[in-house]
């Protein structure tokens, strides 16, 4: 596969055709969650660059601050996710993302250390949205800037409240671990005899 592309236009795309006009079809799709319009996700490809990941490659890492200002949008292949859990040194496995899906949006909102880490599972091509780039949206095309913004907002809004219902699951789980525990622990009554 030809590694040397210059725009989005240029990315091939398993169903033949633009690779700019699959990448706006994705970016407009509501799974997304962008909200966009297949005119407003084509002005923002056209602020975004191609960019090739070859397989087993962790392109975000966890923790990492200085390479933060960007996102992408996954146009072909398979990315996952994994972060490292406090009590194992191992990465475990949040979600593995296919086409359509947006990587290190919440960083490229916040200048913050990346959260989780990004491996290639497959040869990838994305789209990719620098920070530098959004800054420009915002000043020739604001009202597309703002309804991606939103939208980008309401899709980590989506999965911190996903995030949310986890713990109290998680809660109700460690509540109900410590009675059965705590009534296993209870010496029991001694039995009368006749």
């Amino acid at each position: 596969m030809s590694t040397h592309i210059e725009t989005i236009d240029q990315i091939p795309v398993a169903l033949g055709g633009s690779g700019a006009e699959f990448a706006a079809q994705l970016l407009s799709a509501p799974e997304a969650m962008t909200g966009l319009t297949l005119e407003e996700a084509r002005v923002v490809v056209g602020y975004m660059t191609p960019r090739f990941v070859p397989a087993n490659t962790t392109f975000i890492r966890e923790g990492d601050a200085s390479d933060s200002g960007f996102m992408a949008l996954l146009i072909e292949g398979e990315v996952v996710v994994e972060r490292v859990t406090i009590n194992n040194n191992e990465p475990v496995t949040i979600r593995v993302m296919g086409p359509g899906s947006l990587i290190g949006e919440i960083g490229l909102v916040d200048s913050e250390p990346r959260s989780a880490s990004c491996t290639a599972n497959t040869d990838l091509w994305c789209a990719i949205l620098t920070r530098d780039a959004i800054k420009a949206m915002i000043q020739h095309d604001p009202v597309v800037a703002a309804r991606l913004l939103l939208g980008v907002s309401a899709s980590i809004a989506e999965r911190l409240r996903d995030t949310n219902r986890q713990l109290k699951l998680y809660a109700r789980l460690a509540t109900a671990m410590r009675e059965e525990l705590a009534h296993s622990s209870t010496p029991a009554s001694p039995i009368k005899g006749t």
